[in-house]
């Protein structure tokens, strides 16, 4: 991977900012969970800052904590619900106010982002269960589910999935549409990109992921559906968008989860960058690829948020309104895709 020396450096830094996560899993380091969220959190915030042009809340959903992220301009009360990553164990809020800030001022939607539970002190489902708790509490609040998006990264990005599943399976709408940005999406780790990637993917090895799934897993086991969306029941989910770095080690599990979405009919779109890093849209505003990586998010869910208006106000033909537009079959819509491309 032949990064220009400046971006090289921000992705050491970005590195460095999580020195205390591998001792910490090895039970060692003398700090708690708590003290090495916040120094990840800090160190990160301090080498990826927000973006001008936002501000910060702090917010509670359903008695869930979280982040809300407002930009300058709001275009139809547009809604992005965030889905942090960190291997369900590490994930800090203040590392995301760079992503989230860029993400809210290129959506024109305010973004929220739940500080939800995390191993080891609260392992599987809870991570789970409070980001869709974050999710139905966004539709009591009553925010139109055709104004709601959902993504994610990494762990957030798995549960993007997972959080839309739950949604169908209690009867609710589903947001308009999913991004889920390289997500953990095969904790058995059984792809080949986990052999032919590993030392490739400088934010994440095999033997990091397992020590990670070990500690969010529990007694539970990886193959869960919950917790490997891969092998899950996936009928009915909004149109979703895939984001993988040719190097991640995590690549096969992508791969397989869009293949999984496109073989039960959900309208999906695969994006593999060669080159990329496991998340590289962390480099927002300081790299081409993550700029044009998340504009493509963008643009992504601003076509759904756009549809479903259409949807709403009945101007597609032969469409009636909806609750939901992620819901609702529109004739002659855009045909399911599974495809690599690259901006």
């Amino acid at each position: 991977m032949n990064l220009a020396p400046e971006h090289a450096a921000l992705l050491e830094s970005w590195a460095r900012a999580g020195s205390g996560i591998g001792p910490a899993l090895a039970g060692e380091g003398g700090l708690t969970w708590e003290e090495v969220r916040a120094a990840y959190g800090e160190q990160t915030a301090a080498v990826l800052p927000a973006p001008g042009g936002v501000r910060f809340e702090s917010v509670d959903l359903d008695g869930v904590p979280a982040m809300l992220v407002v930009p300058e301009e709001v275009t139809d009360d547009r809604t992005l619900l965030y889905l942090h990553g960190g291997g369900y164990v590490h994930g800090a809020l203040k590392a995301y106010v760079g992503l989230a800030g860029h993400y809210a001022r290129r959506l024109q939607a305010r973004v929220y982002v739940p500080d939800y539970r995390q191993a080891p002190e609260h392992p599987f489902p809870a991570p789970i269960d409070d980001a869709f708790t974050a999710y139905r509490a966004l539709l009591a609040a009553g925010t139109a589910p055709g104004k709601i998006a959902v993504s994610g990264d990494s762990a957030g990005g798995a549960m993007v999935i997972t959080v839309m599943r739950k949604a169908r399976d209690a009867g609710l709408p589903l947001p308009v549409a999913g991004v889920s940005i390289s997500p953990w999406a095969d904790l058995t780790h059984s792809g080949s990109s986990v052999r032919s990637r590993d030392g490739l993917d400088p934010v994440a090895s095999k033997e990091f992921l397992d020590k990670l799934a070990r500690t969010f897993l529990g007694d539970a086991l990886a193959t869960d559906p919950d917790a490997s969306p891969v092998f899950a029941d996936v009928r009915g989910l909004a149109p979703t968008l895939i984001q993988m770095g040719e190097n991640e080690v995590m690549l096969s599990g992508g791969i397989t989860l869009a293949g999984r979405l496109a073989e039960q009919r959900v309208r999906t779109t695969l994006e593999v960058w060669p080159h990329m890093f496991h998340v590289w849209h962390m480099l927002a505003g300081h790299m081409t690829e993550s700029d044009e990586a998340l504009d493509n998010a963008v643009s992504f869910i601003t076509r759904e948020y756009e549809r479903s208006r259409a949807v709403a106000l009945g101007t597609v033909v032969g469409v009636r309104p909806a609750d939901s537009g992620a819901r609702t079959v529109v004739p002659g819509a855009a045909p399911m895709r599974c495809g690599a491309e690259r901006s």
